[in-house]
């Protein structure tokens, strides 16, 4: 294992992300400032570009603990030290499917409304000059389980409610959906 960060959500925004916090990063070695995502970003950045090799970033935690969110300031502190002609915000253009995946891979549990049940792999691509030319979002590790079983005080995946909700719409009306409750008890 490479660098390790400890970061905790603080369930409030802080004025520690902007571009001056990146900016002031950007070309620091590690250790010369304070542990921070963007000392983590940078460092791979650095290491991507002088060994030509790939780098990864790792990050994990509990439910609400800012994995995505910590996804973002990575992926926009790329964007802006890259000097990417697509710097249009490759975050937003690479978070724009979160609704999309959320849906079919976030569920309510008793610890958090939106918790994701599955891992995200974000693949970000440089060209020869380091600066981002796209990026690619996979998921694994699907709970699959929840399809079936739901704990108590829990709830499938949104999309089930989502689909049920439209089950009187013309176009579903094939898959012969009800209400989520009545569905919920088929799998149970």
């Amino acid at each position: 294992a490479g660098i390790i960060l400890v970061a905790i959500n603080p369930y409030k925004q802080l004025p520690i992300y902007g571009d001056a916090i990146i900016h002031a990063y950007s070309g620091q070695n590690m250790g010369d400032m304070d542990p921070h995502i963007f000392a983590v970003a940078e460092e791979a950045y650095k290491q991507m570009a002088r060994n030509n090799k790939n780098q990864s970033i790792i990050v994990s935690g509990e439910s609400g603990a800012g994995k995505t969110v910590s996804a973002r300031y990575t992926m926009r502190y790329f964007a802006t030290v890259s000097k990417s002609s697509s710097n249009a915000h490759v975050e937003d253009k690479v978070l724009a499917s979160n609704p999309i995946t959320e849906a079919v891979g976030n569920a309510k549990t008793t610890r958090n409304d939106n918790s994701s049940r599955f891992g995200k792999y974000t693949e970000i691509s440089f060209d020869q000059s380091y600066q981002i030319i796209g990026a690619n979002m996979r998921t694994y590790l699907l709970e699959k389980s929840r399809v079936v079983f739901q704990s108590e005080n829990e709830r499938n995946y949104h999309i089930f409610y989502q689909l049920c909700a439209s089950a009187m719409q013309p176009e579903y009306e094939h898959l012969k959906l009800g209400r989520s409750q009545e569905n919920n008890l088929l799998f149970s």
